[in-house]
């Protein structure tokens, strides 16, 4: 590109270019830094070290929390796939998550309030309304408040918290060195990803989550800084918990080998996916119809016990009735136990679907901390194991495999409630790796997350923060715009007027009354300026003298542009001066030579930009 500006507009030199504001700090220059890929993967790698020690330290804490409370036990020593025994406690054990809670309300109410809830709508709306800034002593507090809650037996999820752990992690190590808001938002992102890699050994899953729910923008600045990331946390994680996937899953054949069969299968997987997104939708309508009736309990201490004292309840009554606990903690043990083929009746897993259900919606809604990723697995495994009940029941003769179905249901559960489609997929193959499996995974989770939009227009991440005025984008559009040559965007109506020309006569002309107009203002044979003739232009030049030209009023710090350039490039240039208008030139000019008011082929204004923006978006609006 050519640029030209008069003399009194000139480029600064190196000795007088203006330099962006910084912060004084006695003995330093201090300002924002935009870091190089290298640096940012660099940073990335600290951030998935901390991290992934950062979800063992967590982990730790939940098996010393649930050992205490529930065993009266001094261990860390915790299986989360394995049923707790009964509670040396007896009935007494009611108590147990209600005094968990006074810890949690304490946490949460002295420390940080962002503690509260599943963690990822906090990441969000820091990513999108806050520049990426999440306070430190978040990580601190989301760990404790989160084990207290886990451990002493809330319905919650532990891959929520270590996403926000993660998240603030990236955000404080991005206001330590300073960085740029953007890039800082990438440390987020990357804390995000490895909080979920590290926490479930699923580097792929955790990279995926990163791009389509925390990542505004992804390009090779943003996704090798996050891959970095999980890749190490992952790295650590297994070395801490082992290499093992999440679940053990025996070997199963998701889809028969014979036409018929499989396509019929095919077909079920479908219909079950249908189903998913059904309660996808009730469990994000549940969860945010239970916040609202906690909110009217007075006191964050009352309606917290409270609710967790129904939750003791509901874990009481289902060991008296069928031996475990069920509901209590992560659920892993369920769902490794449906993988393992345990033989539960329909009803009962109905009736675990509904009771994990309204657990994990008390929990939160009372105010605990926790994730719904991992009752979202639950619900999703007993939903489908029962589904798979009811096939084996109406068609005898064809093949049903209880686990392939839990294992689909569990994706379809996840990428229906969420809206992160590939991240469950990804991540449920990741768990099992069960290549097989896949086809139905892409079929059912396709169906849940289009029966959920359906019925409910936000994810359960993004329907927590509509009320406070902050919509997170439902989608990435890569903008087709930025690759369009400034002659495609440029306005053509232009006109070419001296400088000469007094104001009053010009907008004395018919054809000038009350129009738009872009008018380069010409001195000779150079360009001397441009104007944009608008009603604000003409309210405020009303009172001036008759004597004004219109080189009076011009302004100078117009940018020039080829034909050739793309719109990217169009928009920084005009954002760098802060610039009206951007002249078009032929796509040929040379590069010494300056522009005469006659290679002027149109101008481009913001106006023009956003309403090329809006036009490339068009064909994926609804």
């Amino acid at each position: 590109m050519v640029d030209t500006l008069p003399p009194s507009q000139a480029r600064p030199t190196p000795s007088n270019k203006p330099r962006r504001p910084a912060v004084s700090v006695p003995g330093w220059h201090v300002g924002p830094q935009r870091f190089g890929v290298l640096r940012m993967s660099l940073l990335a790698l600290a951030v998935g070290i901390v991290t992934g020690i950062g979800a063992y330290v967590f982990r730790e804490l939940i098996g010393l929390v649930h050992n205490l409370f529930f065993l009266q036990r001094l261990s860390f020593d915790y299986d989360a796939s394995l049923f707790t025994p009964f509670n040396p406690w007896g009935a007494w054990v009611i108590l147990v998550p209600a005094v968990g809670a006074l810890g949690v309300t304490f946490i949460i109410d002295k420390f940080a309030p962002e503690a509260k809830g599943h963690g990822v709508p906090e990441v969000m709306d820091a990513i999108y309304y806050n520049s990426g800034l999440i306070r430190p002593i978040v990580a601190a507090a989301k760990s404790l408040a989160s084990a207290l809650a886990i451990g002493s037996g809330a319905a919650v999820g532990r891959e929520g918290p270590i996403i926000q752990i993660g998240s603030a992690l990236g955000s404080t190590l991005g206001q330590l060195i300073r960085i740029t808001p953007a890039q800082r938002i990438t440390l987020v992102a990357a804390g995000a990803g490895a909080g979920i890699a590290a926490t479930f050994n699923t580097p792929i899953g955790g990279v995926m989550f990163a791009i389509e729910l925390m990542l505004p923008e992804v390009s090779v600045n943003t996704f090798l800084p996050v891959a970095v990331s999980t890749g190490t946390a992952t790295f650590i994680g297994r070395m801490l918990f082992g290499s093992k996937p999440a679940f053990s899953v025996p070997a199963v054949v998701a889809v028969p080998n014979t036409a018929a069969a499989g396509a019929a299968t095919l077909a079920l997987y479908v219909l079950l996916g249908c189903l998913m997104g059904v309660a996808g939708a009730l469990f994000i309508r549940t969860l945010h119809w239970a916040e609202d009736l906690f909110e009217r309990i007075p006191g964050r201490y009352l309606r917290h016990v409270a609710g967790m004292l129904l939750v003791g309840l509901l874990i009481y009554g289902l060991h008296r009735a069928y031996g475990h606990y069920f509901v209590e903690g992560v659920g892993y043990a369920m769902i490794q136990a449906i993988l393992t083929r345990w033989p539960a009746a329909v009803p009962l897993l109905a009736l675990l679907f509904a009771a994990k259900l309204a657990a994990t919606s008390i929990s939160l809604g009372a105010g605990s901390s926790g994730g719904i990723f991992s009752p979202s697995l639950f619900m999703g495994a007993t939903l489908g194991a029962a589904f798979a009940g009811v096939v084996g029941w109406l068609f005898p003769g064809l093949p049903t495999n209880v686990p392939a179905y839990a294992m689909v249901g569990m994706a379809a559960m996840v990428g229906g409630g969420t809206g992160a489609a590939m991240t469950a997929v990804i991540m449920i193959f990741e768990m099992t790796l069960d290549y097989a499996i896949v086809l139905p995974l892409i079929l059912a989770v396709a169906a849940a997350l289009g029966i959920r939009r359906t019925l409910s227009r936000e994810n359960i991440y993004t329907a927590k923060l509509v009320p406070r005025g902050h919509p997170i984008p439902k989608a990435l559009h890569a903008n087709m715009f930025l690759v369009r040559h400034a002659a495609e965007v440029m306005e053509r109506r232009f006109l070419l007027e001296p400088a000469e020309t007094r104001l009053a006569e010009f907008l004395a002309r018919p054809e000038h009354r009350g129009a738009m107009q872009h008018v380069v203002v010409t001195r000779g044979d150079r360009i001397a300026g441009v104007v944009r003739i608008n009603t604000a232009l003409r309210t405020g030049l009303s009172g001036l003298e008759g004597d004004v030209t219109i080189g009076d009023v011009a302004r100078h710090d117009f940018t020039i542009v080829r034909a050739g350039d793309v719109a990217f490039d169009v928009i920084v240039r005009l954002w760098r001066r802060n610039s009206p208008m951007a002249l078009v030139v032929h796509r040929d000019q040379p590069g010494f030579h300056l522009p005469r008011p006659g290679d002027v082929l149109g101008v481009i204004t913001k106006e023009h930009v956003a309403d090329a923006v809006a036009e490339s978006i068009k064909p994926y609006s609804r």
